[in-house]
């Protein structure tokens, strides 16, 4: 214990206060560096961009990573560890790292697919499993995805990119008339609805497509949605209002599942 009073008292002074030194000026390096390249976004169309945005968050998240490691390098030496020795010992223990540290390789090199290979940018609504949610941070281990349900935000390890789908703009409602319902009735009134659909600030176009089944107890007729991902929820609960409402100003009842018996 006394060995390691004598040790604190002996390079509080040049150890100590040096690494505080050495963590205050990284910290203002990389608050500077980062704030140039946020002001720089606003600027370039490159950034303005979603691909752009997605380039920023993934190269300030590799400056950060990069920043730590340095910082802890120079403090290791500061405090008297042979820092050279540290980085002989990772060519000799190369092949152990390596195992070590091979799903964060992967999560990176996924990371950076992502991007190059366009397959979804910060702001993209995506499904991952069993959540619906909107691309957040592109980050060089995970993606991050903010559920549109719970608002809750999750983390996918990039390696898992295969299991994110992403969502189209088009949504489709499957609205169901009696078959009693004259033809010319029925599409009357599905157009009318695609027409009320249509009111929606987030729906962009909505067209009949015809009919998509013919079902125990109703004719089923389809309309697409093409619509902002982000809001889907919303508008398929919309939608489903203005079926009630169209169905209702044609004098069409929704159908419901019926058991008939015949008795002989």
């Amino acid at each position: 214990m006394d060995k390691v009073i004598d040790y604190i008292e002996k390079n509080w002074n040049t150890s100590i206060a040096g690494s505080i030194i050495v963590i205050v000026l990284s910290i203002v390096l990389y608050k500077a560096l980062t704030f140039f390249i946020s002001k720089g976004e606003g600027k370039t169309k490159l950034f303005t961009s979603r691909k752009g945005e997605t380039y920023v968050k993934l190269l300030k998240s590799g400056i950060r990573s990069v920043f730590i490691i340095i910082t802890v390098l120079i403090i290791l030496d500061i405090n008297g560890i042979n820092v050279n020795s540290i980085l002989t010992g990772v060519g000799i223990a190369g092949v152990i790292f390596g195992f070590a540290i091979q799903d964060w390789l992967k999560d990176a090199i996924r990371g950076s697919s992502i991007i190059s290979d366009n397959y979804f940018k910060v702001g993209d609504v995506v499904k991952y499993k069993d959540i619906e949610g909107k691309v957040i941070v592109i980050g060089i281990k995970t993606t991050k995805i903010k559920d549109l349900a719970t608002k809750n935000v999750i983390s996918v390890a990039n390696r898992n990119i295969e299991e994110i789908q992403v969502v189209s703009n088009f949504l489709q409602i499957s609205i169901p008339i009696p078959y009693e319902t004259k033809l010319e009735k029925a599409e009357k009134a599905v157009n009318e609805i695609c027409e009320l659909v249509k009111n929606n600030d987030y729906v962009n176009d909505c067209q009949y497509m015809g009919v998509t089944e013919l079902a125990d107890s109703s004719i089923n007729y389809l309309i697409e949605l093409d619509c902002v991902p982000e809001y889907r929820r919303q508008i398929r609960r919309d939608a489903l209002r203005s079926v009630l409402v169209g169905l209702g100003n044609n004098k069409i009842e929704v159908p419901y599942k019926q058991i008939d018996i015949h008795n002989k």
